[in-house]
């Protein structure tokens, strides 16, 4: 069969700057996740269509859908971790394709018929199982294509997902505009239109991507050069042994402890910048509006795409170990300076603070597969990559929930002023960022007993 594992072995000729194409193809797509967000207003007018009826769905219900996905592509991630390895790149792109597109159509049909689970089952559920499948399959078959330089191969392929919503929310907005009448606010047409697209984009990926055979090496490529650093093994670890090292667990917290806080920030972004530089704090001519927070997010987006190329590629000459630390000492200074910025009312500082913040969560997602390479060999590399990424399903619910139910504490109970309430969160996501750097502090090479013979 043409999506066997065996039929998608590389020829001698192959080139292998087509993976990164790729890969490409996979997370520009599914990288979408990261503007849904774009819908969350017209999926609230779906039946009101101009002004929202107390039968639209409301925000509430709608961020769950977010919230599904996260987690069912770290929940996938880890279960079909295994099976990705067994069957290869092809086939599990091609079915991410499946569920990621299908998970649109699905969600077409429950906002046409305004039945909300439609939504949780189709963006939400199919949706994440195809972003777990897209995610993990084309970064573990670059480390294989690149073992002389798996940090930037690993973030050319998760820059495209960091990227993917800078090409998604214009696109989706236009095609709401394109679609809108005086009965529809054009999202269930756009859903569809939008489905064809990623189905068709992401097949080209799964078709020509390749892995190379198992004596296959890179021209002029010495593996015993990377022994210079003591944390890059030789050897191999399976997944069910490496779940079982403490080295392990020490990169899941290393990696959820940093998408934790930044991922907190993403989720409020808009609204944490106007509610810090709004009129009463630095008056009204200076206050930032709703257009200047578009700006800063779509900044933070690009900041978020750029550092997972350059974080993940500076990571081969600096170390993985190094690169984490640089991410949460200088993460650690940051988070402590965004209040300080607030108080004097630098929206220049303040951008410039959480556009570094954002880069390294950028970051530390392109540089975590080459991390796990590194200390387990790339036998399994995907499979164990898959059940690291639970951290993040874990980290999309810390974050967000801390930063939403402190922000409303402060508010409501305590009776602060909107430009205070992200004072504490700021420490306490610095806080979150000093235990991370404990955890990078105590990794060691992995004991011998748990390689593969």
């Amino acid at each position: 069969m043409y999506l066997n594992r065996e039929n998608s072995i590389a020829k001698s000729n192959y080139n292998r700057w087509f993976v990164p194409i790729a890969a490409l193809c996979i997370h520009l797509c599914i990288g979408q996740i990261y503007a849904f967000s774009v819908f969350n207003k017209p999926l609230t007018k779906i039946i009101g269509v101009v002004e929202q009826t107390p039968d639209d769905w409301k925000l509430t219900e709608l961020g769950w859908i977010f919230t599904i996905a996260i987690f069912f592509l770290g929940a996938s991630a880890a279960v079909l971790g295994k099976w990705v390895e067994k069957v290869g790149p092809r086939k599990t792109m091609f079915y991410a394709a499946i569920c990621f597109s299908s998970g649109f159509l699905v969600s077409a049909i429950g906002i046409y018929f305004h039945q909300i689970w439609l939504l949780y089952l189709g963006s939400g559920v199919l949706g994440g199982i195809g972003l777990g499948l897209g995610y993990i399959s084309p970064v573990s078959t670059l480390i294989k294509w690149f073992p002389d330089r798996p940090g930037m191969a690993t973030g050319m392929a998760i820059m495209g997902f960091g990227g993917g919503a800078m090409i998604a929310s214009p696109l989706s907005v236009h095609l709401m505009e394109f679609y809108e009448s005086s009965t529809s606010n054009g999202v269930y047409e756009t859903f569809i239109t939008m489905g064809v697209i990623y189905l068709v984009i992401m097949m080209i990926g799964s078709i020509i991507v390749r892995i190379p055979s198992d004596d296959w090496a890179p021209k002029g490529y010495d593996p015993s050069t990377q022994k210079k650093n003591k944390l890059i093994t030789t050897h191999h670890v399976l997944v069910d042994k490496a779940v079982k090292t403490p080295q392990f667990w020490l990169l899941f917290m290393v990696l959820g402890l940093n998408v934790s806080a930044g991922i907190g920030v993403l989720s409020q972004a808009s609204v944490m910048i106007q509610e810090m530089f709004n009129a009463e704090n630095i008056g009204a001519t200076a206050a930032v509006t709703a257009r200047d927070a578009a700006i800063f997010v779509g900044l933070l987006s690009l900041f978020n795409m750029i550092g997972r190329f350059v974080w993940s590629s500076l990571s081969d000459y600096l170390g993985r170990k190094t690169t984490y630390s640089i991410f949460f000492i200088l993460g650690i200074l940051l988070y402590v300076l965004i209040p300080f910025t607030g108080n004097i009312g630098s929206v220049l500082l303040f951008t410039i603070a959480f556009s570094i913040i954002i880069s390294m969560y950028g970051g530390g997602f392109a540089t975590i597969p080459a991390y796990l390479k590194d200390m387990f060999g790339n036998k399994q590399i995907g499979a164990i990559h898959g059940r690291l990424l639970l951290a993040w399903s874990l980290a999309a619910i810390i974050g967000p929930v801390t930063i939403n139910y402190l922000r409303e504490y402060q508010i409501n109970v305590l009776n602060m002023p909107s430009s205070d309430v992200y004072n504490i969160t700021m420490y306490l996501m610095a806080g979150l960022l000093f235990i991370g750097l404990l955890c990078n502090f105590f990794i060691k090479p992995v004991d011998s007993k748990f390689h593969d013979e």
